[in-house]
């Protein structure tokens, strides 16, 4: 259930996309600027459970994933009306617990993000969007309880992202929006693959420069 909400919101941007035509008056114009700065905040939620081996006996236990926090910080450039790149930097964690045993494990990632947006202005307020990107996760993985106690860091974890979103334009200079987003990555900790495999669905807050 946690993720369906996500993946309604991904489709009913994809749906307004293709089924929005422009009429004459609506036709993008860069008539706002060309910069902007964006604030996000929502929630992480992995898609799959997972496996760890006991870094003590070798034994391996499932892990139910948790959904955590996420939050990002972004800057993007309109290269057309229609176009924009943008580099966001951020922070998200998930939280595991095992099925019968006592224990947790605290997976925290720092994503530095590349993005590309297609947006269909529909009008000066609406202004939907799909996107595709990459990152580099630099993740942080905490064991406590069964799977014997562990605390490391993994190398950087690249991986791929892609999702869609609505800006709706309060002035000229200022944005509101909501954004889904679907990510792929494996960091290996101790040689034992971990998935971030997971949707983010996040509140924006943005400003025009």
């Amino acid at each position: 259930m946690k993720t369906k909400l996500t993946m309604y919101l991904i489709i009913a941007v994809a749906l307004i996309c293709m089924t929005s035509p422009l009429s004459a008056q609506d036709k993008p114009t860069m008539d706002k600027p060309a910069n902007y700065f964006a604030l996000k905040g929502g929630v992480y939620s992995p898609s799959k459970s997972y496996h760890l081996r006991d870094f003590n006996d070798g034994n391996r236990s499932r892990l139910d994933s948790k959904t955590g926090f996420n939050g990002e910080l972004a800057v993007g450039h309109y290269f057309l009306p229609v176009f924009a790149i943008e580099l966001g930097a951020g922070y998200f964690e998930s939280k595991g617990s095992p099925e019968a045993e006592p224990g947790e494990t605290k997976l925290k990632v720092v994503p530095v993000l590349a993005t590309a947006k297609v947006l269909i202005p529909i009008g000066p307020v609406v202004e939907p969007y799909g996107e595709f990107g990459i990152g580099a996760y630099f993740t942080k993985l905490k064991v406590t309880g069964n799977s014997g106690n562990f605390d490391g860091e993994s190398k950087i974890t690249y991986g791929l992202h892609a999702g869609g979103g609505i800006n709706f334009n309060i002035t000229n200079t200022s944005f509101i929006g909501v954004e889904g987003r679907y990510l792929w990555a494996k960091p290996k900790y101790g040689g034992q693959p971990v998935n971030l495999d997971g949707f983010t669905a996040t509140a924006v807050l943005g400003v025009r420069l």
